[in-house]
């Protein structure tokens, strides 16, 4: 039997799937690795960990498949994260992750030499603190002796790849995370590098998703040696990959530590003027574009382990469906980290509103789930209001665990929710690429058809769409009435 491995390199875990060539995943392996948080606003990961804790899985991964054969592996990681390798490709530092903060007075540096509408011109995004751009600039500026013996830059999958290989690639989808690509041209931008002082010999070589970047290197994991390594791509254009989004008209929402909602692009020339991120796809000159929850999983998370800790989510979620929308007058904004789109914000902060003593732990859970749910839908409507029609909708990841949670998407989109037989997403886009580059099949689209099955849907009940279209307005009220007083309380943070 023949397989090909997918390796999702997360921010909380990475997680590896083998999969046949009917898409049935064979075998599957997870590993954890620490979070730190050394100040308020700041996000980091030790590379090392990512690569001891990937290698642990893939063992394990092996051990499930005595009698394999592994044609291909590929990658989907956490896209921006900032990884520092010194001539001897040795990391100077900790990695600096997509939703650390840190780094706003450098957004404003990158807006001011570049100028905004020029560096939308060339990236199609607006400078943010997730940008890798910005964290270079913050090491440049708090880390000198750091930044003076950086030999080469890359982003938390590729440095995954370069430990099993020895080869150093970026591809296109996660280097248009960075601010520092010309996404027309997919090639590095010499104009942005110039006029920030960034040196483009930082930058390491850019490769398509489905290409091939070396082998496995012997004696790390049996039964690998010698494997073909495929670069993969950025885990949104992988979970759009793993989820059918390769043609137009399809729309993926999917909800992790963060949210998106993504939708495919034949070409770089639609209008959004920053309002959403503007990508390269995993699919061969293609596009996506897509808005972003910071907070969408993370926030249900958080909550259970403050004030749920021994509480399954499927309980915690059980009771939903029973309370009607609004949760009976409690909102709540899912921006515990900040928000992306459409409030490219890093100081808001989330607030529950509305609450008396009626409310229960049931209730504050329905106004997590429609809050998170809320803040994607500001995206659609913002997708919607440039022409584009989203009438379905597939879902992904932790929000497609839960069918009360898939209806009440259904009911605040406004559309029909898609939910496959498999949930993997991004690891299953990774597979997929793996099985493209070992040309099992002659397009992505074609893999899919073999490897996607569709299990259920979702539609719309009407009388909750009209519901939640009355409270939505206040929702987004929420944000204008507490930022002032998020600004404010900046700092008593720490």
């Amino acid at each position: 039997m023949s397989y090909v491995i997918g390796i999702d390199l997360g921010t909380s875990a990475v997680k590896v799937i083998a999969v046949d060539q009917e898409g049935q995943i064979c075998a599957e392996s997870s590993r954890s690795y620490p979070l730190y948080n050394p100040k308020f606003g700041y996000s980091e990961q030790d590379p090392e960990d990512w690569v001891n804790e990937t290698i642990a899985a893939l063992q394990d991964l092996m051990s499930q498949l005595p009698y394999s054969n592994v044609e291909g592996i590929s990658f989907s990681g956490q896209m921006h994260g900032l990884v520092l390798l010194d001539a001897k490709k040795h990391p100077l530092r900790r990695a600096i992750l997509w939703n650390d903060t840190r780094s706003t007075k450098q957004c404003r540096t990158i807006e001011e030499r570049v100028g905004e509408k020029r560096l939308y011109e060339i990236t199609k995004n607006p400078s943010l603190e997730g940008m890798t751009l910005s964290k270079l600039l913050w090491v440049k500026e708090n880390e000198p002796d750091v930044y003076k013996e950086a030999e080469v830059f890359l982003l938390p999958k590729d440095y995954v790849r370069f430990k099993l290989t020895g080869d150093l690639h970026m591809d296109y989808s996660d280097a248009a995370g960075t601010l520092l690509l010309n996404i027309r041209e997919k090639a590095w931008s010499k104009e942005v590098a110039e006029k920030t002082g960034i040196n483009l010999s930082l930058c390491p070589p850019l490769v398509e998703s489905s290409e091939q970047t070396g082998k496995v290197k012997e004696d790390l994991v049996r039964g690998l040696d010698g494997v073909k390594v495929y670069a993969g791509g950025a885990d949104n254009a992988c979970g759009a990959v793993g989820a059918g989004i390769l043609k137009n008209g399809r729309t993926l929402c999917s909800i992790g530590t963060s949210g998106v909602i993504l939708s495919y692009e034949e070409s770089a020339n639609l209008e959004f003027e920053g309002n959403v991120h503007y990508f390269n796809h995993s699919q061969p000159d293609a596009y996506y574009t897509m808005g972003v929850t910071l907070s969408a999983g993370q926030s249900l998370s958080w909550f259970r382990e403050q004030f749920a800790e021994d509480v399954s989510f499927e309980k915690l979620l059980s009771s939903i469906n029973e309370i009607p929308p609004g949760a009976n007058g409690l909102l709540f904004t899912p921006y515990l980290a900040g928000e992306r789109t459409p409030h490219a914000d890093a100081t808001i902060r989330g607030s529950f509103i509305g609450m008396d003593t009626f409310h229960s732990r049931s209730h504050f859970v329905k106004a997590i789930l429609e809050g998170i749910t809320f803040s994607l839908y500001e995206s659609i409507v913002k997708f919607r209001e440039s022409g584009k029609r989203i009438d379905e909708i597939v879902s992904i990841g932790g929000g497609a665990k839960n069918r009360d949670w898939l209806q009440m998407q259904a009911d605040i989109f406004d559309a029909t929710i898609i939910k496959y037989e498999t949930e993997e997403g991004p690891a299953l886009g990774a597979s997929m690429l793996a099985a493209y580059g070992c040309g099992w099949f002659p397009t992505l689209e074609s893999c899919s058809v073999r490897f996607l099955k569709e299990k259920e849907r979702f539609t719309p009940n009407k009388e909750r769409v009209g519901a939640y279209r009355r409270l939505f307005p206040i929702y987004q009220s929420v944000y204008t009435n507490t930022k002032e007083l998020s600004e404010k309380l900046t700092s008593y943070r720490q």
